[in-house]
């Protein structure tokens, strides 16, 4: 990275202000010394005409002239650090200004796949620096299982929760199989996900319930403010599409909420294989594609973390590319120079006093 100096006129200033104290210094020490022709003037070599005296002396003057290396040096250095030296750092902002929520179905027909979503998350959350991740799960309802956040030790715990409790559930056999206990945690879990009778599976409720997780969304009359966002964000609806019920939103509705907001959703098809090919599946895609989403299916990528995964990664190539350059102080070497030539200008000052 090329160097920069944000403060140049401030080390000029402190460099003309060096040379004049110096100048000023040798003026005094000039007159301090001047003698009339005619007067016997004794210097200290008169006094040291000893060979040993005089080897002495010669070696005192030798270190003083050696001290004057690592002081004007430090100097130099001192004088540069005004000036504050700085570097551009194209990646100072990345990867620190990303919103995630995901956002699960956890209908009956849905579930069986989120563990596979959780659990991936659960892997990428590692390589997290600065993104806020949450995740609401909806069925009828919606239920907030941890609000945006950058603590990431919390996130873990949840998300290695929830992978725990739903590695039960991925078929009617495994549900059939489970204990009383296990399935009251589960139960427990999705508790508020089903508090609307004669429905599930509200996918445009859902959606718009986990937009609210954002800031700058509002029920309703979700619009920008004229201003950018602050923070990208970003949605990734996991959901099989199939609808049973009245919905106070569409899924329509909801991604003209959420593109009007700023907010961009990607769609993830949790259901079998073989509804792939469906009409909800293809009303999905066109919906979430017509929005500048990416809609996946697991024939797209032969499993579910891949799908994850290549969501994230479009993500994370668009965050970059808005990634703005940020010049920051570069004092590093600068600084280790200076206390080297401090020190060793110490060390010759503590011998010359010897």
């Amino acid at each position: 990275m090329s160097l920069s100096w944000q403060w140049p006129w401030a080390a000029l200033a402190a460099g003309l202000a060096i040379i004049a104290i110096v100048v000023v210094m040798l003026v005094a020490s000039t007159r301090r010394h001047r003698r009339d022709d005619g007067e016997r003037v004794f210097s200290l070599d008169d006094d040291l005409r000893t060979e040993h005296a005089s080897r002495l002396f010669r070696q005192w003057k030798l270190l003083g002239r050696m001290a004057v290396v690592p002081l004007t040096l430090a100097l130099a250095i001192g004088v540069s650090l005004v000036a504050r030296p700085s570097q551009v750092d194209v990646g100072a902002e990345r990867a620190s200004d990303r919103d995630i929520v995901l956002c699960l179905d956890v209908s009956g027909s849905a579930l069986p796949y989120d563990r596979q979503v959780i659990d991936t998350y659960r892997d990428l959350v590692r390589s997290f620096e600065g993104e806020r991740i949450g995740l609401s799960i909806f069925n009828s309802t919606s239920r907030t299982v941890f609000p945006l956040t950058d603590d990431y030790d919390l996130v873990t715990t949840q998300l290695d929760e929830a992978e725990r409790l739903l590695r039960g559930v991925e078929s009617q056999d495994d549900i059939d199989a489970m204990s009383d206990e296990d399935y009251q945690r589960i139960s427990n879990w999705l508790d508020g996900t089903q508090n609307r009778t004669n429905a599930t599976s509200l996918i445009g409720d859902g959606l718009v319930s986990c937009a609210a997780m954002l800031p700058g969304f509002a029920y309703g009359s979700a619009g920008r403010d004229g201003d950018e966002r602050h923070r990208a964000a970003s949605i990734v609806l996991a959901t099989d599409n199939v609808v049973s019920g009245d919905p106070t939103y569409t899924l329509s509705e909801a991604l003209e909420l959420t593109d009007a907001a700023g907010i961009g959703v990607d769609g993830l098809y949790s259901g079998p294989r073989e509804s792939e090919n469906g009409a909800e599946a293809a009303d999905m895609r066109t919906l979430i594609e017509s929005h500048d989403g990416v809609m996946l299916t697991q024939s797209n990528g032969g499993s579910v973390e891949e799908l994850v995964k290549r969501i994230e990664r479009r993500r994370v190539d668009e965050n970059e590319e808005r990634t703005r350059a940020a010049l920051i102080d570069a004092p590093g070497w600068w600084t280790l120079a200076l206390a080297v030539a401090a020190a060793v200008w110490l060390m010759l000052a503590w011998r010359l006093r010897r």
